[in-house]
């Protein structure tokens, strides 16, 4: 399997060179942006364009490719970091933005999902994290608190393959490192017997913390019994059994102890894969002073698992489906 870490710095040069060509305003037109930046992406540099291939077609057992060293403007010359959202429709494109889409367009189509939760969040493709004061904990915008172990929309019947996640900054002190748990790690860890018990169980996730009755039935492991892929959310899923109670601990337990921390700096773009992994986040201290930790996020979707029935583009908005 591929390696998850590749060294970009080389193609800086030429990185540079495709972003200067894509459309200045990416969100005036988003259908035709994500358009160009795919077409882009058969531009890439052959070994960075082979790697991403690579970990599309069989992932890796860290469940992550990190691509560090990708062109990002000198901090003083980017803007402050927002304090609200949707970023403002007339913004000009920024080199992560720009690198976010650009492999975005390599692996499959950059999506935005209506996730559920009636209008209190924006749906738009193009998402951005950075800490806010009111942040709710279980929120990407939280900082105060660990952003505990989950899966991206998995209680969605559509799914995202890939979170994408660029850094414009990096938080003050160096603490807010992205916690990985890979399956592909975590499932030796488990017995024959706690593995059936995730296949076949009742579990329930919550997935709206103001409507309790918003749950969808999931189970934590599903797919290729020898290969897995995974569903946890440690904050919003129960069970029913004790014996379900007891697989859900297990489960949480091996995936905590092969956790990996890896710490997004400039220039550094983080694909995770949706399907084999849960993450989180480590805590930090935000000081509200216009250089607080920004990153940039987008939802992929690929051909696997039903994502895609036929006439899609980059761009789409998905409806909300609830996973069954």
């Amino acid at each position: 399997m591929p390696s998850s870490i590749i060294d970009c710095a080389p193609y800086q040069a030429e990185l540079l060179a495709l972003a200067s060509t894509l459309p200045t305003v990416p969100r005036a037109d988003l259908y035709a942006f994500f358009e160009d930046a795919k077409r882009l992406a058969e531009r890439l540099p052959q070994e960075l364009r082979d790697g991403l291939d690579d970990f599309n077609a069989h992932g890796n057992a860290d469940g992550y490719l990190l691509l560090r060293g990708l062109p990002v403007e000198p901090d003083d010359e980017l803007p402050a970091t927002p304090a609200s959202s949707p970023a403002p429709a007339d913004r000009q494109l920024l080199n992560m933005e720009a690198m976010l889409c650009v492999v975005g367009g390599a692996l499959g189509l950059l999506t935005a999902y209506d996730q559920g939760y009636g209008n209190r969040r924006s749906i738009t493709v193009l998402h951005e994290l950075y800490p806010t004061p009111e942040a709710h904990p279980l929120s990407g915008s939280t900082s105060k608190t660990q952003l505990e172990f989950h899966t991206d929309l998995s209680h969605h019947a559509h799914q995202p393959n890939y979170i994408l996640l660029s850094c414009s900054r990096g938080d003050h002190e160096g603490k807010a490192a992205t916690l990985v748990g890979s399956i592909r790690k975590a499932l030796p860890l488990l017995s024959d017997e706690v593995r059936d018990q995730l296949f076949e169980g009742k579990f329930t996730l919550r997935y709206d913390a103001t409507d309790p009755e918003a749950t969808v039935r999931t189970r934590p492991l599903y797919g290729d019994r020898s290969d897995p892929y995974v569903s946890f959310n440690r904050s919003c899923v129960s069970a029913e059994t004790p014996q379900d109670v007891a697989a859900l601990s297990a489960l949480s337990t091996a995936l905590t102890d092969v956790i990996e921390p890896v710490l997004l700096t400039r220039g550094d773009l983080l694909i995770i894969d949706n399907f084999r992994i849960a993450h989180g986040r480590a805590p930090f201290t935000a000081r509200w002073d216009g250089k607080d930790r920004w990153l940039h996020r987008a939802y992929v979707r690929t051909d696997r698992n039903g994502q895609l029935s036929g006439g899609e583009r980059a761009g789409d908005v998905v409806p909300f489906a609830a996973r069954r």
